[in-house]
């Protein structure tokens, strides 16, 4: 009896314990730079520590709760914390904000000729010496240190500057650190305590800087990856691979795992990067828009940038949707991402002899059923999802030999073709829905496989409903390369106008986020997935994951050719020289119509003209502030966001008429409003003795006035203000559209090359 009832307790203790740990919940708390009682501590960790200690009522060691604390990207730390707890915490006098850790997820051997970067000539790569000395840090799922796209032959020696570290961990050691791969860094407390565990079929993950998913190898070798000769994925895309500044040095933050990237994981690392010394920080994650006051990436940036750190992030992969781009902070670089004029063709020859175009990375030639005719399955009904072809939903007895057709959407591109390939099918044709419509984002499928447009999927579904016996067959096509038309902005990139803050506009750019090959880790098949036993040293991906990593590798060129320039500098030169045509000279589209700015921000990011601008738009950190206090910010709003207690009373009148010094301009006519009127200064960073005169294609409805007309530079570095008057042409209530969109230029009397393009976007508030 008495075993029996201490079995009972320990039963019991265990289930209270268990209960406990799944009570808490992990928060970061940001606290006000000045806390009174700060110089009371030997050091922040214990001043960390106090307020713990104050509201802590378990006999838990309050050390054992503080997962981080932060100096550095933010004042303040990341705690699990009960409800109890939480209240007591919120309650205390010197904390700013408390706020839930947040999961957010993860949104080439051409591109850099695709953007007119060429080692032969003089130009961007030759003037920045292709990125030479500048540190890039990337925040992603860590690296796979052997990729010969992290060799280190020829690279200058680690910049003197740098005080990271090579982490050692799991299946990774300081010497897999070089000058090339300078550092690396997990990052993993969040994750940790999240208490969500990895499915069967999950790649077992790396508690190192070693990269488990292929996710952050890729994008880091995109930005700064060394040259490598005869790279190619299965032998498609052949070519030399580089990253857009091939002698940068690469830093490696590990902040996303199998379940995601979480805040408190992200913040730690940001915290961390600004005091390493890195000059871009690179982040291809994050979620849907939330106020900045809210957002660890923004808050943690805003410090960044005050260090002279540049931060490009991914607009997200929402689109087409409107309002549903990301990291929409003015002092962060966000980027869409737009098609290159590379394609994998992969026709589907259907038994009437018809062809449908579509593309696909399989190499065509290693599989017995490749090329041969087939007959065509689409299996639908029920609810098990097998017009999804999700894993286990495919009847063995219908698709076994055949060649399946698959609907987009829901579960991953490439897990389809595994689930056909189990269930016995002999090939796979993915079909775009009207969500995609004619987006072609391309795998390397563990099966023959081709990605077909919305419309042929909707004649290949006609032809299937007319037939008996409807057959289809694949050809393989390889690699061609500029028979279309390109850049086009992507389907599934995030569009605007900014949800939290419109006056802004965003996103700011586009560049290459489709079908990007770079380097890919040994430990997974180029498809990523577990089953693939194929194994390569470069695969392809999509997304503006894609896209960001561009931008940031070409930041740390123009930072190289101009180390002087601040974050917005760098901005502005990549803004006011992107192309709005494509390789045709035609408008780059979006779909079957021309973009607008809300989906490619001022347009297709150009190297070779953002090294030398000619002019620029700077913006100091204290502007920001006045911006945000425009906005409406409230006193502990703006605290939190730029760790200062400032007055917006104070600022406002002092700063009457201001308007964000931002590179691109948006408009904003609220109710009964007929003009605004913005102001701008320009920087000249070309050539002295410059006279620049303005061009203005005014927005339908709108009219525009700019004085003065001509802006005459004396000497480098001078700056010069302009205004603008925009009139709504349009009465409260008349406007049968809510946007419309030009553009400003100023263009140098003598060098052609100097045109300084600002986008336009107005918008009639309801």
């Amino acid at each position: 009896m008495e075993a029996k009832a201490q079995l009972l307790f320990s039963v019991l203790f265990l289930f209270l314990v268990f209960v406990h740990a799944q009570s808490l919940q992990t928060y970061i708390i940001q606290l006000h730079p000045h806390g009174a009682t700060a110089s009371s501590f030997s050091s922040k960790v214990q001043w960390h520590l106090s307020f713990l200690e104050r509201i802590m009522f378990s006999e838990d060691d309050p050390s054992s709760r503080l997962l981080y604390s932060y100096h550095s990207a933010m004042e303040g730390f990341a705690a699990q914390l009960s409800e109890t707890e939480l209240e007591s915490l919120r309650k205390l006098g010197e904390v700013i904000a408390v706020r839930p850790d947040t999961r957010l997820q993860l949104h080439t051997t051409y591109s850099y000729k695709f953007l007119g970067l060429s080692p032969a000539s003089r130009g961007g790569w030759f003037q920045s010496g292709f990125g030479h000395g500048t540190i890039v840090g990337v925040l992603d799922t860590g690296v796979w240190p052997e990729s010969p796209s992290f060799s280190d032959h020829g690279m200058p020696p680690v910049p003197k500057k740098w005080r990271g570290v090579c982490q050692e961990g799991q299946d990774f050691n300081s010497s897999n650190c070089n000058r090339k791969l300078i550092g690396a860094r997990f990052f993993s407390k969040g994750h940790r305590v999240a208490s969500i565990s990895p499915s069967s079929d999950t790649v077992v993950e790396y508690v190192s800087a070693r990269d488990s998913h292929g996710h952050g190898t890729h994008t880091s070798s995109t930005a700064g990856g060394a040259s490598v000769p005869m790279a190619s994925v299965l032998g498609n895309g052949a070519g030399v691979a580089q990253g857009m500044a091939p002698r940068a040095h690469i830093a490696i933050y590990k902040v996303c795992w199998f379940s995601g990237c979480y805040s408190s994981d992200i913040l730690a690392a940001m915290d961390v990067a600004i005091r390493d010394g890195v000059d871009i920080l690179s982040l291809s994650l994050g979620g849907f828009p939330i106020p900045l006051f809210d957002d660890s990436i923004a808050i943690g940036s805003f410090r960044a940038m005050e260090h002279g750190i540049s931060v490009i992030c991914a607009a997200g992969n929402n689109g087409p949707i409107q309002s549903s781009v990301a990291n929409e902070a003015p002092w962060i670089t966000t980027v869409g991402a737009s098609t290159l004029d590379r394609r994998f063709p992969a026709i589907v020859r259907m038994g009437n002899g018809k062809r449908l175009y579509g593309e696909s990375m399989y190499p065509g030639k290693h599989n017995p059923y490749a090329g041969k005719e087939l007959e065509l399955v689409y299996v639908t009904g029920g609810d098990s999802g097998s017009e999804f072809c999700f894993k286990g939903s495919l009847p063995r007895a219908k698709v076994l030999g055949k060649m399946v057709v698959c609907d987009r959407g829901v579960n991953g591109r490439a897990e389809k073709g595994e689930a056909v390939k189990e269930a016995g099918g002999a090939a796979m044709i993915l079909a775009n829905t009207d969500i995609n419509l004619e987006e072609d984002s391309v795998d390397a499928h563990v099966l023959p496989a081709s990605l077909i447009g919305f419309a042929e999927s909707v004649q290949l579904k006609s032809y299937m409903n007319s037939s008996r016996t409807p057959t289809a067959r694949i050809e393989f096509g390889g690699t061609v390369i500029g028979k279309s038309r390109a850049p086009a902005v992507a389907q599934f990139s995030s569009r605007g106008p900014s949800l939290t803050n419109p006056t802004i506009l965003k996103p700011d750019i586009i560049a290459p986020g489709v079908n990007i090959i770079a380097a890919w880790p040994q430990n997974l098949g180029p498809s990523g997935l577990p089953e693939d036993s194929r194994r390569v040293n470069f695969t392809v991906m999509s997304g503006t994951s894609m896209a960001c990593p561009h931008i940031s590798g070409i930041a740390a060129l123009i930072h190289s050719a101009n180390p002087t320039w601040t974050p917005a500098a760098i901005k502005s030169a990549m803004i006011t020289t992107a192309d709005v045509t494509d390789h045709t000279g035609k408008p780059i589209m979006d779909s079957n119509k021309p973009a607008g700015v809300f989906a490619m921000g001022a347009g297709q990011v150009n190297p070779e003209k953002a090294i030398d601008p000619g002019l620029i738009y700077d913006i100091k950190p204290d502007e920001y502030i006045t911006h945000l206090c425009t906005l409406g910010y409230t006193r502990s709003e703006i605290s939190a966001i730029t760790h200062r207690n400032v007055s917006c009373h104070e600022l406002v009148q002092k700063n009457k008429g201001f308007s964000l010094n931002y590179p691109s301009i948006s408009v904003i006519f609220r109710h009964g409003m007929m003009s605004r009127m913005i102001k701008r200064r320009l920087t000249n960073v070309g050539v002295p003795n410059s006279i620049y005169s303005v061009e203005v294609v005014a927005p339908e409805g709108v009219k525009v006035r700019v004085k003065p007309h001509h802006l005459i530079f004396k000497h480098i570095n001078q700056s010069l203000s302009y205004r603008v008057w925009f009139i709504s042409r349009k009465r409260t209530g008349e406007e049968k559209t809510r946007f419309a969109q030009g553009h400003l230029t100023w263009v140098h009397s003598h060098h052609t090359s100097y045109k300084v393009r600002s986008p336009i976007s107005v918008t009639w508030a309801k």
